[in-house]
């Protein structure tokens, strides 16, 4: 069993998010793409006095998602990549059920009719997880959403910095004080506000931070465009008249920095 850590993402609830639209955005997050991209949302950190009705409305339309074959158009949660992978995501539920997690929705062994072959895995929902449980801190890379309630917002945010991970955070809020803290103290380097997967376009650049990246650019935007550019300085200087005539370089940097003349200031 091994998860790929590269990217976790965490999505802050507050008590004042538009709630229906808000479970819609984070069912799509967590399930699009089967759970298998970089900006999917594996954990939702939420207020605990809507919690309740958050995750019923999740579960609600979790169920309701249509589960076959990618190329058919009424498809909405496709199969995993292959057989081991699966088996992977299978672990990582067990491992969240033994760690004390709550499996409100339980995906695995899921199988589609006239696709019995294929690597399928059920919407999957843990409620109630812990700050330890690595059910919550690392991710599964499948369509596997995990509950953690906080009390409030500062408890939210702290708790989602707290993460060795920092490529994408979401909130959901109507608040626009809350919505431009969470902007500038999130360590988050994609940051969505009302936006499940904040994925910018080409022009801006693909900004994960702390162990959700490595090196020293980042791809796509300016970092990108920096990557694959030569960089030159050119330095000009135009004599005056007076300057012209001088018989002598005036300081060892020739112009490129320019000290007070001492004796023309007396």
């Amino acid at each position: 069993m091994q998860a790929l850590t590269e990217a976790k993402n965490h999505a802050l609830v507050l008590r004042d998010a538009a709630l229906e639209r808000t479970a819609r955005g984070i069912v799509n997050s967590a399930c699009g793409c089967a759970g298998e991209r970089c900006m999917a949302l594996p954990a939702v950190v939420v207020e605990e006095t809507i919690a309740d009705k958050l995750v019923a409305l999740i579960v609600q339309m979790m169920k309701e998602l249509k589960v076959g074959p990618a190329y058919e158009k009424s498809s909405q949660l496709g199969p995993v990549v292959n057989a081991e992978h699966r088996r992977s995501i299978e672990g990582w539920i067990q491992k969240g059920v033994e760690e004390g997690a709550k499996l409100v929705l339980d995906g695995r062994g899921h199988v589609v009719k006239g696709y019995e072959k294929g690597f399928y895995i059920g919407p999957t929902l843990f409620d109630h997880v812990k700050p330890g449980m690595t059910v919550g801190d690392r991710e599964i890379f499948g369509p596997v959403l995990c509950i953690k309630r906080v009390k409030d917002f500062e408890e939210g945010i702290s708790l989602m910095n707290a993460s060795e991970f920092a490529n994408g955070s979401v909130i959901y809020t109507q608040n626009g004080y809350h919505a431009r803290e969470f902007a500038k103290r999130s360590h988050g380097g994609m940051v969505g506000v009302n936006v499940g997967i904040p994925v910018p376009l080409g022009v801006f650049g693909f900004t994960g931070h702390k162990n959700s990246f490595f090196g020293d650019l980042h791809a796509m935007g300016t970092d990108g465009v920096r990557f694959f550019t030569e960089l030159k300085s050119v330095t000009a200087h135009w004599f005056s008249e007076e300057e012209a005539r001088e018989a002598k370089v005036l300081n060892s940097w020739d112009g490129m920095i320019s000290f007070p003349d001492k004796e023309k200031e007396k």
